[in-house]
């Protein structure tokens, strides 16, 4: 499940084809990084390893879990997307979109499944470098994305072989904007989390 504030990535895709995102109609004109007047719950059901997750529509959510389950589904995923990004939109940081995997427990209640808001779930943007229309700079995994394609990776993503590995500049690239976006967020400093000497 994903809350999303503005159209990017898949979304993007999606409405590009359809005009739509998850079967919900968007108006006409719409471009990379446009913000939705009220943020989306845009469903997909889990992929298999390698494979991408499926966008789906609300009736589907339906068809699969029920009108209760999935009307809890959408009202969590929101209100959690909501107030994470109000936060982090106080701090400098846009949370583009965010991806929430939920499952039950034993007795049927719905938990959050797995780790939410970090750049590997997240998109996000540096909000005084906002620009609808264009790819933004990102605190997040799209910055690996977009070396590996890139003519610098070499790779052929549609291809048979798997990625290459990363060049340390990617990584030490990558690390320094995941830090930077802990850093803004939560106001801390990385170094005191991880302790002295780590």
């Amino acid at each position: 499940m994903r809350g999303r504030g503005y159209l990017t990535g898949s979304g993007l895709l999606d409405y590009q084809a359809t005009g739509k995102v998850c079967g919900i109609p968007l108006p006409p004109g719409l471009v990379e990084a446009s913000k939705f007047t009220e943020p989306l719950f845009t469903p997909a059901t889990k992929a298999e390893l390698g494979d991408h997750d499926e966008n789906i529509s609300f009736d589907r959510v339906i068809e699969l879990v029920g009108a209760v389950p999935a009307n809890e589904l959408r009202d969590r995923t929101l209100q959690i997307y909501v107030q994470a990004a109000d936060h982090a939109l106080r701090k400098g940081i846009i949370i583009a979109d965010t991806k929430f995997e939920f499952g039950t427990d034993r007795t049927g209640q719905l938990v959050l499944a797995d780790e939410i808001f970090t750049p590997d779930s997240s998109r996000y943007w540096p909000a005084d470098e906002y620009r609808p229309g264009v790819v933004q700079t990102s605190f997040d995994k799209q910055f690996v994305r977009n070396w590996l394609t890139s003519p610098a990776s070499g790779w052929d993503r549609h291809g048979s072989e798997p990625p290459p590995p990363l060049p340390a500049d990617i990584v030490e690239a990558t690390r320094a904007r995941y830090i930077e976006a802990y850093e803004r967020i939560s106001g801390l400093s990385f170094g005191d989390w991880i302790g002295p000497g780590a």
